[in-house]
């Protein structure tokens, strides 16, 4: 690797290079706050989405700003609100609108504009009414308030601290697995405290990308980046340590050692993370501006792991020297203690091949099979795997109250068109109700609430169905609102799917052709790696489902789930076929898979567990998206570890020998 030699000439040189990246770390970190960009959109889609028009042409109406809160009061149980409760329920909604009384008896309904404030705003309204309402309340009357801007509040709370939380428990779980791996402190620290620079380093300059481009920022982004930059720079680091140790047994020089060690472990690195920066830049074709977001934070964070690994992490193992083993030190001559699990193994399947693959094949079909029954849309109340205030009020009002009535869908149209776009809607199957609301002379506002809650199937359903009849009163009426927005992201996840994962494919393809000078190896790796994702897909939502009782996936969770399966299973395919091409220019191609798999099982599994754990940790995460996508990460990368590379490849090399690299010769 040109510039290894320079780095490393002498401890002194390596040094310099260690100073210089801890002053460029805290340069980073020392970087002004940037000004986060405001979302284009609710849902950050682009104008060509009907919900994204409606959003932008109700700002012309009075009062656009405003947003509503919605109280629920109701008593614990089954009990009816007395004739002193609603008196006092009356006297607090005195203000505004009178109450709504659900026909049982039970809930009641208070309605409270608010006036227009940014987020933060929102936020301090919001608190301010709940403690207004708990000051307020009746003795044996419970409240809640729910509506848009409750939801966004609680969502926006779930990611309070959690940036800090999502941290140490990651830095956790690398020091504890490094410690595992190489029961020396030097190794858990140097790497551990290169890792979490690297970490803090690719937030802050994330942060300023994200507002120079425009796009919105947001804890679901920093968090899918944080344990991707965490998982990933370690396991640059687990292979270039592995690599110089291996080099200690035969090189006195430590220095002569590690530059050998990261000569042989870039080409692999620097595949392996140029295919998950090309996955992530096909990402950024992406509809949504949070897609958009994960694509251009975790390209710097891929980008900076592998600067880490190959130049600042080489140049901490210099200035340590073989010392940093410690009390574990490499000798020269010393019999190498790993590899002979993995070497038993690789022994295994090259006497029996065909049985091993046909085993593999039908354990990952079953896995696959959980596939078919995947429910996919989370509506709105379903969002949070802890239901913050919102959702419980919101399912108290969906008992007593239309289901809708917590965001009704909005419509737009001509003021003349009124009466003509009331009647119409009112025929829809699942609409409630329809009430004017603000106007001018050019557009008018209508008011749709739905039987069924916003994000769900049914309310898609009767969405679709407004925006077919309302086609017909003239095609200036817009349909608009929460279920429309949720339809309408369903739709662009459709599509993003259809366009993303042929070019993700695609592109890992070329880069394994590339790397292997290989035809038909390449794609013997991609297609276990497709398998692999369906296995790990169907085993989650098998895990989802009956361990977790979600009750769907989200439509981001497939692509990201994809995207990062297929890129980062590739890496353990490409640390391995590499290292087996590399022995199998001397020693064949059985001979040399067997031995490649003994000198990388060890550090390609402790990479592979590592990963697997720093992704479950979004786990701490309250959301379900990010749990889905952990859990779904977390069991690919543990097929792709434990199964598909230590069995399913090397039994594809063994039965095909030097085919195995078809048309080039080994």
């Amino acid at each position: 690797m040109p510039g290894v030699r320079s780095v490393l000439r002498s401890r002194r040189a390596a040094a310099l290079v260690v100073l210089g990246g801890l002053g460029v770390a805290v340069l980073a970190l020392l970087l002004p706050t940037a000004t986060p960009a405001e979302p284009r959109s609710a849902t950050g889609l682009s104008t060509s989405a009907e919900s994204a028009q409606v959003e932008q042409l109700r700002e012309k109406l009075p009062k656009a700003d405003e947003s509503t809160a919605l109280i629920v009061f109701s008593r614990g149980g089954d009990g009816r609100l007395s004739a002193g409760d609603q008196s006092a329920i009356r006297q607090f909604a005195k203000a505004g609108p009178p109450p709504q009384f659900a026909e049982n008896g039970q809930v009641a309904l208070v309605i409270r504009p608010l006036p227009a404030a940014d987020e933060a705003g929102t936020e301090r309204q919001v608190d301010e009414l709940r403690a207004e309402v708990r000051e307020q309340l009746p003795e044996g009357v419970e409240a809640q308030v729910t509506g848009p801007p409750a939801f966004t509040t609680d969502l926006t709370r779930v990611f309070d601290g959690a940036d800090v939380r999502l941290l140490i428990v990651t830095a956790a779980v690398v020091a504890v697995l490094l410690l595992l791996t190489y029961r020396s402190p030097g190794l858990v620290l140097v790497p551990l405290i290169v890792v979490a620079l690297t970490e803090q380093v690719t937030t802050a300059l994330s942060e300023q990308a994200l507002a120079a481009l425009g796009l919105p920022g947001g804890g679901q982004v920093t968090g899918i980046t944080s344990v991707l930059v965490f998982g990933a720079t370690t396991d640059y680091a687990l292979l270039l340590i592995a690599r110089y140790r291996e080099q200690l047994r035969g090189t006195e020089d430590a220095l002569e050692a590690l530059r050998t060690a990261v000569r042989r472990v870039a080409e692999p690195v620097l595949a392996s993370g140029g295919t998950v920066i090309g996955a992530l830049a096909v990402l950024l074709l992406a509809s949504t501006e949070t897609l958009r977001g994960i694509a251009v934070t975790c390209i710097i964070g891929i980008a900076l792991a592998m600067l880490a690994g190959l130049v600042v992490l080489p140049a901490a193992l210099a200035v340590c020297g073989r010392g940093i083993f410690w009390p574990f030190v490499p000798r020269v001559g010393d019999a190498a203690r790993d590899g002979k699990v993995w070497g038993r193994l690789g022994g295994m399947v090259a006497r029996r091949p065909v049985p091993v693959l046909v085993a593999a094949a039908l354990l990952l079909a079953g896995f696959a099979a959980g596939t078919f029954g995947v429910r996919t849309g989370l509506a709105q109340n379903e969002q949070f795997r802890v239901e913050p205030e919102s959702v419980q009020g919101a399912k108290v009002l969906a008992a007593a109250f239309p289901a809708g009535t917590t965001e009704p869908v909005v419509v737009l149209g001509s003021p003349g068109d009124a009466a003509e776009i009331t009647r119409v809607a009112k025929g829809v199957d699942g609409v409630a109700s329809v009430r004017a609301g603000a106007r001018t002379a050019e557009l008018a506002q209508y008011d749709v609430v739905l039987t069924s809650e916003p994000g769900s199937a049914e309310s898609f359903a009767t969405v679709e169905g407004l925006r077919t009849e309302l086609d017909a009163v003239g095609t200036d009426v817009l349909v608009g609102g929460g279920a429309a927005e949720s339809l309408d992201l369903r739709e662009a996840d459709r599509r993003d799917q259809l366009v993303v994962i042929p070019l993700v494919l695609l592109l890992v393809g070329v880069v394994l052709v590339a790397v292997l000078r290989s035809a038909l190896a390449p794609l013997l790796l991609l297609l276990t790696v497709v398998v692999s994702f369906f296995a790990s897909f169907g085993l989650s939502w098998l895990v989802f489902d009956h361990v977790f009782g979600f009750p769907a996936l989200d439509g981001s969770v497939v692509l990201l789930s994809f995207l990062f399966l297929v890129a980062l299973g590739v890496d353990y395919n490409i640390f391995l076929s590499t290292r087996a091409r590399e022995e199998a220019a001397t020693r064949g191609t059985r001979e040399g898979m067997r031995v490649a798999l003994a000198v990388t099982g060890g550090v390609i599994t402790s990479a592979g567990l590592l990963l697997a754990a720093v992704f479950a940790v979004l786990g701490v995460l309250p959301l379900i998206t990010l749990t889905q996508v952990g859990v779904i990460v977390c069991v690919g990368v543990l097929l792709d570890t434990l199964l598909v590379r230590t069995v399913v490849v090397p039994a594809l090399a063994f039965l095909l020998g030097d085919r195995f690299w078809w048309p080039a010769r080994v």
